[in-house]
């Protein structure tokens, strides 16, 4: 799982509980010790989008009008092509359903500026009663986000306040993003775990790194690296790899068994170099005890579970969603309300028992 813009100080993220249904806040509390294809809409377009990103990722806050604008939420993606962008709307539209709102997709087809186009004339118009944004291009909204403030229309976007111009938190505005430190950190720490629990604390190490141009690339990596050495300090990597597809992936893998013949341990930032992993080494009829993935994709999940994977660091989109929109509740509410910096929750996944 790859994506855009998203960004918490610590590896799993939990949300608090607001209104009678026991459903989760707006804002997440303090986690215990640790995760949309969002990541790559964060990931991909948190460069563009980071998103994501994911991401991918998007929360928001109002302004606005407490009682006077629709109860209609409008969500604008990168592209509803990406299934975790079509997940995120379902999951948007269950929540806003649940709180007697309804939910609008807009899909601008990976074009910033048509979905600054798109987005502008449902502010201007006054359909739009909160906005939830994955953005493709932060700088391409600016406008957009203060006109929506001006008019007191709650937003909700990726990234954080300085991504739109901002020097700090903005009245009517939430921004959501993921914490690349933390999610570096917890599968660095996951893999070293293994390395320790499995190999004696010493093994030769195929890193896979984060897709040029994904969102946090640089801070996901040094955290990687810092949280695998100080938890299993004599594990030593022998070669990068950077692949961005399954079949590139296996390939990768491929080779660097090759010049590496003796490599037992795989760190892979993103779910394709999990899964080209597995099935390289079992090409090679060789064994793969320590793998640590960084995404969380169906399949890199069922691989967990049946034991193919140590751990995965997946992050929790839909539990994001639902605090995104509770924040538009709560913004819409009070629009002098200064909006939050959320994150999105990460689960740190191993095999069934």
């Amino acid at each position: 799982m790859r994506i855009n813009p998203f960004q918490d100080k610590a590896a799993q993220h939990r949300t608090g509980v607001e209104r009678s249904g026991g459903r989760p806040t707006c804002g997440p509390t303090d986690p215990p010790d640790n995760g949309w294809g969002w990541r790559r809409a964060h990931v991909g377009f948190v460069a563009g989008v980071g998103a994501m990103g994911l991401l991918l990722a998007a929360c928001g806050s109002s302004t606005g009008s407490s009682s006077g604008s629709p109860k209609t939420v409008v969500f604008s993606s990168p592209s509803l092509s990406i299934a975790q962008m079509k997940s995120m709307a379902s999951a948007l539209k269950t929540e806003a359903r649940a709180d007697g709102w309804k939910a609008v997709t807009q899909d601008p087809n990976s074009d910033a500026q048509e979905q600054a186009r798109q987005l502008s004339a449902v502010v201007s118009s006054g359909s739009a009663g909160a906005l939830f944004i994955v953005a493709i291009s932060p700088s391409s909204l600016r406008q957009v986000v203060r006109d929506a403030q001006a008019k007191g229309i709650p937003v909700v976007t990726t990234g954080t306040p300085a991504d739109y111009g901002f020097d700090g938190l903005q009245p009517g505005i939430t921004f959501d993003a993921i914490d690349y430190k933390a999610y570096g950190e917890a599968v660095g720490r996951e893999l070293g775990t293994c390395i320790n629990e499995k190999l004696g604390g010493k093994a030769e190490v195929v890193w896979g790194l984060p897709v040029v141009g994904s969102g946090g690339k640089e801070e996901m990596e040094k955290a990687q690296k810092a949280a695998l050495q100080a938890t299993a300090p004599k594990a030593k990597i022998v070669t990068e790899i950077a692949s961005s597809t399954l079949q590139a992936a296996q390939t990768d893998v491929g080779n660097a068994l090759q010049g590496h013949p003796h490599a037992n341990a795989v760190l892979a930032s993103v779910d394709e170099v999990g899964l080209g992993a597995i099935s390289a080494f079992a090409s090679a009829g060789k064994k793969l005890p320590c793998l640590a993935d960084a995404g969380g994709n169906p399949q890199i999940v069922a691989a967990t579970k049946a034991g193919k994977i140590y751990a995965t660091v997946a992050l929790q989109f839909q539990p994001d969603v639902a605090q995104c929109f509770n924040a538009l509740v709560a913004m819409r509410s009070d629009k002098k309300q200064t909006g939050k910096q959320l994150h999105v929750p990460q689960q740190v996944i191993k095999a069934d028992k």
